[in-house]
Protein backbone atom coordinates (compact mmCIF):
# COMPACT_ATOMS: atom_id res chain seq x y z
CA UNK A 1 0.00 0.00 0.00
CA UNK A 2 1.04 3.47 -0.91
CA UNK A 3 1.16 5.89 1.99
CA UNK A 4 1.66 9.39 2.30
CA UNK A 5 3.74 11.95 5.26
CA UNK A 6 3.76 15.31 5.03
CA UNK A 7 6.27 17.24 7.19
CA UNK A 8 8.24 19.98 7.18
CA UNK A 9 11.82 17.61 6.67
CA UNK A 10 12.02 14.88 4.46
CA UNK A 11 11.88 11.74 6.37
CA UNK A 12 13.73 8.50 4.82
CA UNK A 13 13.70 6.91 8.15
CA UNK A 14 10.35 7.28 10.21
CA UNK A 15 10.35 6.71 14.25
CA UNK A 16 7.83 6.99 16.85
CA UNK A 17 10.19 8.35 18.92
CA UNK A 18 9.52 12.26 17.67
CA UNK A 19 5.42 11.94 18.18
CA UNK A 20 3.47 13.45 20.12
CA UNK A 21 1.45 12.00 22.72
CA UNK A 22 -2.49 11.85 22.71
CA UNK A 23 -3.14 11.99 19.26
CA UNK A 24 -6.21 10.16 17.71
CA UNK A 25 -4.28 6.94 18.14
CA UNK A 26 -1.78 7.70 20.91
CA UNK A 27 1.74 8.08 19.60
CA UNK A 28 2.98 7.32 16.41
CA UNK A 29 4.44 7.17 13.30
CA UNK A 30 1.14 8.91 11.01
CA UNK A 31 0.86 8.57 7.51
CA UNK A 32 -2.35 8.63 4.66
CA UNK A 33 -3.53 6.75 1.73
CA UNK A 34 -4.74 10.11 0.07
CA UNK A 35 -2.28 11.45 -1.43
CA UNK A 36 -4.75 14.78 -1.96
CA UNK A 37 -4.86 14.85 2.01
CA UNK A 38 -1.32 14.59 2.76
CA UNK A 39 -0.75 17.74 0.48
CA UNK A 40 -3.72 19.68 1.85
CA UNK A 41 -1.75 19.51 5.08
CA UNK A 42 1.31 20.48 4.02
CA UNK A 43 -0.64 24.07 4.41
CA UNK A 44 0.25 24.10 7.71
CA UNK A 45 3.93 24.55 6.99
CA UNK A 46 3.67 26.63 4.01
CA UNK A 47 1.73 29.19 5.76
CA UNK A 48 4.48 29.26 8.30
CA UNK A 49 6.81 29.88 5.62
CA UNK A 50 8.70 26.42 6.27
CA UNK A 51 8.93 24.12 3.89
CA UNK A 52 7.19 20.86 3.36
CA UNK A 53 7.69 17.70 1.87
CA UNK A 54 5.66 14.67 0.73
CA UNK A 55 7.35 11.89 2.45
CA UNK A 56 5.94 8.76 0.00
CA UNK A 57 6.46 5.40 1.59
CA UNK A 58 5.31 1.47 0.50
CA UNK A 59 3.58 -0.60 3.28
CA UNK A 60 4.23 -4.28 2.76
CA UNK A 61 0.74 -6.36 2.33
CA UNK A 62 1.90 -9.22 4.87
CA UNK A 63 2.43 -8.29 8.05
CA UNK A 64 2.94 -11.39 9.93
CA UNK A 65 3.65 -11.17 13.83
CA UNK A 66 1.93 -7.31 14.08
CA UNK A 67 -1.76 -6.54 15.34
CA UNK A 68 -4.02 -4.26 13.67
CA UNK A 69 -7.05 -2.79 14.02
CA UNK A 70 -8.91 -1.01 11.05
CA UNK A 71 -11.91 1.72 12.16
CA UNK A 72 -14.20 1.60 9.05
CA UNK A 73 -16.46 4.52 10.17
CA UNK A 74 -16.60 7.11 13.16
CA UNK A 75 -18.59 5.01 15.76
CA UNK A 76 -18.69 3.72 18.73
CA UNK A 77 -15.54 1.40 18.55
CA UNK A 78 -13.65 4.14 17.08
CA UNK A 79 -14.93 7.02 19.44
CA UNK A 80 -14.04 4.89 22.48
CA UNK A 81 -10.46 4.41 21.21
CA UNK A 82 -9.62 7.99 20.39
CA UNK A 83 -11.14 9.60 23.35
CA UNK A 84 -8.87 7.06 25.13
CA UNK A 85 -6.04 8.75 23.14
CA UNK A 86 -6.34 11.85 23.90
CA UNK A 87 -7.21 11.55 27.11
CA UNK A 88 -3.73 10.15 27.82
CA UNK A 89 -5.05 6.19 28.53
CA UNK A 90 -4.17 3.15 27.15
CA UNK A 91 -7.04 1.68 25.44
CA UNK A 92 -5.59 -1.10 23.44
CA UNK A 93 -2.40 -1.63 22.04
CA UNK A 94 -2.16 -2.65 18.25
CA UNK A 95 1.12 -1.86 15.59
CA UNK A 96 -1.12 -0.44 13.28
CA UNK A 97 -4.53 1.28 14.04
CA UNK A 98 -6.19 2.89 10.41
CA UNK A 99 -9.11 4.70 10.04
CA UNK A 100 -10.75 8.46 9.94
CA UNK A 101 -9.16 11.23 11.55
CA UNK A 102 -10.37 13.35 14.18
CA UNK A 103 -10.76 16.82 11.82
CA UNK A 104 -11.64 20.46 12.97
CA UNK A 105 -15.27 19.18 13.06
CA UNK A 106 -14.85 16.12 14.23
CA UNK A 107 -12.81 17.23 17.29
CA UNK A 108 -15.47 19.97 18.04
CA UNK A 109 -18.16 16.90 18.29
CA UNK A 110 -15.42 15.32 20.50
CA UNK A 111 -14.92 18.39 22.66
CA UNK A 112 -18.11 18.81 22.92
CA UNK A 113 -18.77 15.38 24.33
CA UNK A 114 -15.79 15.43 26.63
CA UNK A 115 -17.37 18.86 28.04
CA UNK A 116 -20.52 16.64 28.23
CA UNK A 117 -22.37 19.05 26.14
CA UNK A 118 -23.00 16.04 24.24
CA UNK A 119 -23.75 12.74 25.45
CA UNK A 120 -22.23 9.52 24.42
CA UNK A 121 -25.49 8.74 21.56
CA UNK A 122 -25.39 13.01 20.63
CA UNK A 123 -21.88 12.88 19.85
CA UNK A 124 -22.35 9.62 17.57
CA UNK A 125 -25.00 10.95 16.11
CA UNK A 126 -23.01 14.18 14.67
CA UNK A 127 -20.08 12.08 13.97
CA UNK A 128 -22.09 9.50 11.47
CA UNK A 129 -23.00 12.86 8.92
CA UNK A 130 -18.64 13.63 8.89
CA UNK A 131 -16.72 12.67 5.56
CA UNK A 132 -13.94 9.75 6.78
CA UNK A 133 -10.72 10.68 5.82
CA UNK A 134 -7.80 8.39 6.18
CA UNK A 135 -4.78 7.82 8.84
CA UNK A 136 -2.63 5.05 9.05
CA UNK A 137 -0.54 5.26 12.83
CA UNK A 138 2.12 2.80 13.32
CA UNK A 139 2.88 2.35 16.71
CA UNK A 140 5.64 -0.48 16.41
CA UNK A 141 9.52 0.68 15.67
CA UNK A 142 10.65 -2.81 14.46
CA UNK A 143 7.14 -2.75 11.67
CA UNK A 144 8.74 0.61 10.55
CA UNK A 145 11.83 -0.37 10.07
CA UNK A 146 10.91 -4.22 8.47
CA UNK A 147 7.66 -3.21 6.36
CA UNK A 148 7.34 0.87 5.43
CA UNK A 149 9.98 1.35 2.41
CA UNK A 150 10.72 5.05 1.68
CA UNK A 151 10.05 5.87 -2.07
CA UNK A 152 10.99 9.35 -2.18
CA UNK A 153 10.46 12.54 -0.76
CA UNK A 154 9.06 15.53 -2.66
CA UNK A 155 9.15 19.39 -1.79
CA UNK A 156 5.76 21.01 -2.18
Amino acid sequence: MKLYHTSNIEIPNPDTIHSREHLDFGRGFYLTSLREQAEKYAQRFLRKGEDAFLNVYELDDELPGFSNIVFEAYDNKWLDFVTACRKGREYELYDIIEGGIADDQVFDTIDLYFSGIYTYEQALDQLRFKHPNHQVCITNQSLLDKHLHFIESIKL
